[in-house]
């Protein structure tokens, strides 16, 4: 019997959909595979489109879209044995690009359609599952004040013009604890959780972060003065593992963090609320993914 693979695809990142159907079908059949393509319009859409297409047989899903879409995915093939493939889509795309997905529809499809893959973490930020970034102040901040057509005009430069309006600004105070040890407390711009450490623009904030390794990153930025956005600038453009006033890495399974202000919280690219606090949790190997040949064993060479 023919297997099924289930195509979830973010209408708002694709204009050609019958381009991409005739491509992904072409592909599939020369792989052996049915492809049933299933379109949604946002991030919940994505999770239940998914869920049912795996309780209806599919034994592979691509997500065709970006970071949000693929969080959604993941969220709903979370503990299964069905892998998730990737056609990267988005503005960030940061887990694809942390796993060498490339971005071209032909070369994903062939990397989805393979044999290669790997078992990666995934985290849960209050509740919200996510792949590959959360956070709580400035950089949630930056996402809500990006529109969809800055990020369809200019991709991860519209990330960058909003940021650089919003760095000026003051300080938060924030608690941190750390596999409930005592709190680390800071006044900073933010406060971010990884389980991979790029930013938009493949920009590299936690270097020691990797998809695989049973750890949550955690970044602690906190600029202050004239020099103090440049002197992160250069600490990431450098991929600089030490440590300063501006900016702290720490590694953790469970990361409580709590604010003295109600402000916005983003996971994988998408708002889930404003809060004064963020509770993020470790789900060590669980999601299954198709790779490239050379991504299929985690390690540093690779991330």
């Amino acid at each position: 019997m023919t297997p099924t693979a289930a195509l979830i695809v973010n209408r708002k990142r694709i204009r050609h959909v019958p381009h991409l159907q005739h491509r992904s079908v072409a592909a599939a059949a020369a792989c052996g595979w049915k492809l049933e393509l299933l379109e949604t319009r946002s991030a919940d859409a994505a999770q239940d489109v998914t869920r049912e297409a795996v309780a209806a047989g599919a034994r592979l899903v691509f997500a065709v879209g970006g970071d949000g879409t693929v969080r959604a995915c993941a969220q709903a093939l979370a503990g299964t044995e069905v892998p998730l493939a990737i056609v990267p889509r988005g503005t960030a795309n940061l887990l694809a690009t942390a796993l060498g997905i490339p971005s071209s529809l032909g070369a994903a499809l062939t990397v989805g359609f393979g044999p290669h893959e790997r078992r990666i973490d995934l985290a849960v930020a209050d509740g919200v599952t996510f792949a590959a970034m959360a956070g709580i102040g400035l950089d949630a901040a930056v996402v809500g004040a990006t529109t969809a057509g800055m990020k369809g005009a200019a991709g991860w430069l519209g990330y960058a013009a909003t940021g650089v309006r919003r760095l000026p600004g003051t300080r938060t105070g924030f608690e941190i604890r750390l596999d409930g040890g005592p709190p680390i407390g800071r006044r900073a711009r933010c406060v971010v959780v990884g389980n991979v450490g790029l930013l938009p623009g493949g920009f590299v904030l936690l270097p020691e972060a990797r998809p695989d390794d049973g750890l949550l990153d955690v970044g602690i930025l906190a600029p202050a003065g004239p020099l103090g956005w440049p002197r992160v600038a250069w600490r990431v453009l450098s991929r600089s593992p030490r440590d300063d006033a501006v900016l702290e890495r720490y590694q953790a399974r469970r990361v409580e963090i709590s604010a003295e202000a109600q402000l916005p919280r983003q996971a994988d690219g998408e708002l889930i609320g404003t809060g004064a606090s963020l509770t993020v949790t470790l789900a060590p190997g669980g999601l299954l993914v198709r790779v490239p040949a050379a991504r299929r064993r985690g390690s540093r060479a690779a991330d």
